[in-house]
């Protein structure tokens, strides 16, 4: 991240907004668009946003010279890029199925003129491939995508007001407040488990920021990146938990089945040795009474 990526940035959501009221987008400058719409004519509301999209890329990554003087070869930047057009394609209502990056990527980014060859740079072949390389963070949620703009708009605009050869901090201070509070609500939320696309673009934001602050020693900290939410378990880490409970709790009764049979057949064979026992014991509590049954008759027959 620096100035230059910023600005134009700023540039395009300056220049190309939703209009509510009648629900289409709307160009205010197509100088810098009108190249990547058909005819040159910016008409259908996807080419206006893929318009901008290419807009982006070409300020980026047309070819070596531009990859190294304002990306620096920092292919985070296409995490923003990612994260502007899922935010305006989502101002649009989805009625048609039509507003969203998996249509968009379908209908648009197979399109030649995102796949065409970056000229001399190695490692990324097209703007398409590029994207690929950042496909997992479009499975992030539209809500959490409008409140990652909202935080990366924020930042933006501290790069760009930021005075880098006096190193006045002052006019941009109010502006690291903003984002670090948008960074603590985003670094709560329960979507920030290890490994996950959220995380990626919330370690991209701290170290953009981070890296401003070392210039300015009065911006808040923010904070690290909170891993107790990460005690969150994803759908496949809670099945298969859920197997090792089962799996445990089938072992544990396969354990106490034999167990319980031992002692059902010990307390069986003590109860017939009991009732064995009472049988004898009133056999001979018999056989006594009739002892003396004998005796008392013949003591009465002398």
């Amino acid at each position: 991240m620096n100035k230059d990526v910023c600005s134009n940035f700023i540039y395009l959501m300056t220049n190309l907004e939703y209009d509510s009221s009648n629900k289409k987008y709307q160009i205010i400058k197509d100088d810098h668009f009108k190249q990547y719409c058909s005819n040159q004519n910016c008409v259908n509301e996807l080419e206006k946003i893929s318009a901008g999209c290419l807009y982006l890329f070409n300020e980026f990554f047309k070819d070596s010279s531009v990859f190294n003087s304002v990306a620096k070869s920092n292919i985070n930047i296409v995490d923003y890029i990612i994260i502007w057009l899922s935010y305006m394609l989502n101002l649009k209502e989805n009625n048609d199925g039509t507003s969203n990056l998996t249509y968009f990527y379908t209908t648009n980014i197979n399109n030649d003129k995102y796949t065409n060859t970056i000229d001399g740079v190695e490692g990324y072949t097209s703007y398409k491939d590029l994207i690929d390389k950042k496909k997992d963070l479009m499975d992030i949620s539209n809500e959490n995508m409008s409140k990652f703009y909202d935080a990366f708009k924020s930042l933006c605009e501290m790069y760009t007001e930021f005075d880098d050869t006096n190193k006045n901090c002052t006019k941009c201070s109010g502006k690291a407040k903003e984002f670090v509070e948008k960074y603590k609500n985003l670094n709560e939320n329960s979507n920030n488990t290890e490994g996950s696309p959220y995380r990626k673009i919330l370690s991209t934001l701290s170290n953009d920021y981070n890296n401003l602050k070392n210039k300015c020693d009065s911006f808040p900290t923010i904070s690290e990146i909170n891993t107790s939410t990460n005690t969150a378990k994803r759908p496949e880490q809670a099945s298969a938990q859920a197997s090792e409970v089962t799996l445990s709790s089938s072992s544990i009764g396969n354990k106490l089945i034999p167990v319980l049979s031992i002692f059902g057949a010990i307390a069986f064979f003590l109860g017939i040795g009991y009732k064995y026992s009472l049988f004898k014991s009133r056999k001979r509590s018999r056989k006594q009474h009739l002892r003396e049954k004998v005796k008392n008759k013949e003591k009465l027959d002398n």
